[in-house]
């Protein structure tokens, strides 16, 4: 049954406006950044004004904000000056650099503004206005509604409210958000620019100290901090690269405090969070566990040490790898830390027995079981097919990502190849123009690999769970021997393994394609209508699941009497906390500021590990500056805090009372990588690399003074 609309619409106000009526336990919660004036943040420890922070009708703090595309971070200059994590700039760092040339390793230094290098495929997008439009987009929903009906209701009102407020603010980026499923919906209102450039990145023994073996870990080591710029047209609006543009002049950008912090001391962080599911069910959190992340992370793991092996030999070929091994290696030990947590906490047993806890609520009253009585049994059974059909479903979306390197439009699957050709052909529009994409990043031997083990996975699926595009393919003999033959007859004869070849195809119609006989994109022709099936699918289940989730969060917050905070979705928030340590075993107490000491304690002369000579010099002089601990005569290195935080927080600010900067976020300790699930302030801790490392650093190893004193450091 399906709440009024009235209801819903009231529900949804109310909801957005009481958010934030108080904290839940502890220091939980990443809070939307309009209702900071409800937190009571100087009760916690904030010695500015709360208005400081976030204030509609004025200059604020989160105007220094900046999202650069998966990573947060901040502007320290009135110059465009902007900082954060060196793995946020990893992907520009690795298109910037070459074999004779390699910046990854090195580093780079831009000596003037001149020398500033572009940062490709980055760009640096400013938060500048919030709108609550739950009642605009509820609007569209009836009572009666079928889910994906309903759903489509939702996406068309969300896409026509969008369209207005684009054509009302040319040059804006607008994006609507859902903050509770089906419940309540936000407009964030920004400014994108798109000449974004390296000013400082310290080299990889640095930015990567500790490498995998120290990633997800506490202490921490790693001088996880980059330097990069944005630039404007000469009219100050945003503009593409060009050697004319000039620095952007931000509103606001933040004082840098070089005195850091002490244990103890308040915080905060400003940034755009990625993805939690702390609202989803025990049948969500099962299916993770069982099924999703152990493939991926297995997956993951297998082609790390496939890309590691074949890179070993010859720089030139691993700095084709360097950025998705990062990628795919932060993922799997994201997942595997997950895995651990959920296993420990036994946290679906314990989901569970929050939800019969609810169910008996929702029985004990006639009302509410009419509109809620088989919420957690519908949910039940949507989990239950997405288990039944999991290989198959996660094989097929791994079919779609090969061959990995082949840049098909703005994505990496020859499948994209074959949807543009089809959009054309059935639009009348004109042919598609060849991608201005290279093969910068192909390495046959590498790929080969990947399409091979991925068929394999195909080949080895139970009846039932068939993929018929496969089975096509390799003519129902599923041996390594036909299969090494298939593999070789693709690459053998696919045109996509050239620039020129790829040109060609992308101009051509789905008739034109076949007559090339090429396998590849025959493959992806024959995969096409699985996916769009699968499409389908999962567009149905998300409808189904919004539904319910709304009727969820509805009567959970009734039964827990209290109002919940939205989960992270990559739209602008808070977290606040303090510097702390923790015991994540019996007898064992980590505390939360490591040293310079700690580097050289891990420090020999092979990656990850080797720490460059001028940092070793320095340190046997003692020679830190301004940046020493007096007690200790020591140098601090990374600080521990328990602010909520997730993916996407990586490059926010790490602010003190005042709303000075004193860190980088850049990591979560082990037992916090369960954060996206369940928060907990005994494990929950974030991980910061302090600021008077990264001054230091950047002052004494990096020789760049200059940008201390453009930030105003003295």
């Amino acid at each position: 049954m399906e709440l009024l609309m009235h209801r819903r619409v009231a529900l949804a106000s109310a909801l957005f406006v009481c958010f934030l009526l108080g904290p839940v336990a502890g220091d939980e919660g990443m809070y939307p950044i309009t209702e900071l004036s409800k937190l009571n943040l100087k009760a916690k420890g904030l010695k500015i004004d709360p208005a400081s922070i976030y204030n509609p009708k004025g200059i604020s703090l989160i105007e220094a904000i900046v999202n650069i595309g998966g990573c947060s971070a901040s502007f320290v200059s009135n110059d465009g000056l902007i900082l954060t994590n060196h793995h946020c700039v990893f992907s520009a760092v690795q298109a910037a650099s070459t074999p004779e040339r390699d910046y990854l390793t090195d580093g780079f230094l831009a000596a003037t503004r001149a020398d500033e290098v572009r940062a490709r495929g980055m760009t640096a997008q400013i938060t500048e206005q919030m709108r609550n439009v739950s009642a605009d987009v509820l609007s569209a929903v009836r009572d009666g509604m079928e889910p994906i009906e309903r759903s489509k209701a939702i996406e068309a009102r969300i896409a026509e409210l969008t369209k207005k407020a684009q054509a009302e603010l040319p040059g804006k980026t607008v994006r609507i958000s859902e903050m509770l499923a089906g419940q309540s919906y936000v407009m964030f209102i920004s400014t994108t620019y798109r000449d974004v450039r390296l000013a400082y990145v310290p080299p990889r023994s640095i930015g990567e100290f500790g490498g995998e073996d120290d990633n997800w870990v506490w202490p921490r080591h790693t001088g996880d901090f980059s330097f990069i710029r944005a630039y404007t047209g000469p009219d100050g609006k945003p503009a593409d690269h060009a050697p004319a543009n000039v620095p952007y002049h931000p509103r606001r950008f933040l004082k840098v405090n070089p005195n850091g912090v002490n244990e103890g001391d308040f915080i905060f962080i400003l940034g755009y969070p990625g993805r939690t599911y702390r609202h989803q069910t025990s049948y969500y959190l099962a299916y993770e566990e069982q099924y999703r992340m152990p493939y991926i992370a297995d997956l993951n793991a297998w082609r790390i040490s496939t890309m590691e092996e074949l890179g070993r030999p010859d720089r030139a070929v691993a700095l084709k790898f360097d950025a998705r091994v990062k990628t795919l290696a932060n993922t799997m030990k994201n997942y595997r830390g997950k895995l651990a947590g959920m296993s420990r906490l036994r946290l679906v047993e314990q989901r569970r027995q929050e939800e019969a806890g609810l169910q008996k609520y929702i029985d004990a009253d006639p009302q509410r079981r009419a509109i809620y009585g088989t919420v957690l049994e519908q949910t039940r059974k949507i989990y239950d097919e997405m288990s039944s059909r999991a290989r198959y479903e996660l094989v097929l979306d791994s079919l779609a990502q090969v061959p990995t390197s082949l840049p098909a439009s703005a994505s990496q699957s020859v499948s994209t190849l074959v949807r543009l050709a089809t959009i054309v052909v059935e639009s009348g529009a004109e042919k598609v123009k060849p991608s201005a994409a290279s093969l910068a990043d192909f390495h046959e031997p590498a790929e080969r690999l990947f399409f091979k083990k991925v068929i394999t996975l195909a080949a080895t699926l139970p009846e039932g769970q068939r993929i018929k595009a496969v089975d096509t393919a390799l003519r129902r003999d599923y041996s390594d021997e036909n299969i090494n033959r298939y593999v070789d007859e693709v690459f053998a004869k696919t045109v996509l393994r050239t620039p020129e070849g790829l040109a060609s195809a992308l101009g051509k119609t789905p008739a034109e394609l076949s007559k090339l006989g090429d396998p590849l994109i025959a493959l992806a022709a024959d995969l096409l209508p699985l996916q769009q099936e699968l499409r389908d699918v999962r567009a149905r289940r998300s409808a189904e699941l919004s539904k319910l989730s709304a009727l969820l969060v509805d009567v959970k917050q009734k039964y827990l009497q209290k109002d919940f905070i939205p989960d992270a979705n990559s739209t602008l928030r808070l977290t606040y906390g303090r510097v702390r340590g923790y015991s994540p075993a019996d007898a064992t107490y980590l505390s939360p500021i490591t040293t310079l000491t700690g580097v050289m304690q891990k420090t020999r002369d092979d990656y990850p590990y080797a720490t460059p000579q001028i940092v070793r010099d320095l340190y046997q002089a003692k020679d830190f500056g301004r940046y020493r601990l007096p007690k200790i005569n020591d140098l601090p290195v990374a600080v521990l805090y328990d602010a909520d935080t997730t993916g996407g927080n990586s490059g926010s600010p790490l602010m003190n009372a005042k709303g000075e900067l004193v860190g980088v976020n850049f990591d979560r300790a082990w037992g916090a990588t369960i954060n996206d699930y369940a928060w907990n302030e005994a494990y929950s801790r974030s991980i910061a690399v302090d600021i008077r490392y990264v001054l230091w650093l950047t002052e004494k190893m990096g020789k760049a003074a200059f940008l201390l004193q453009e930030m105003g450091v003295k």
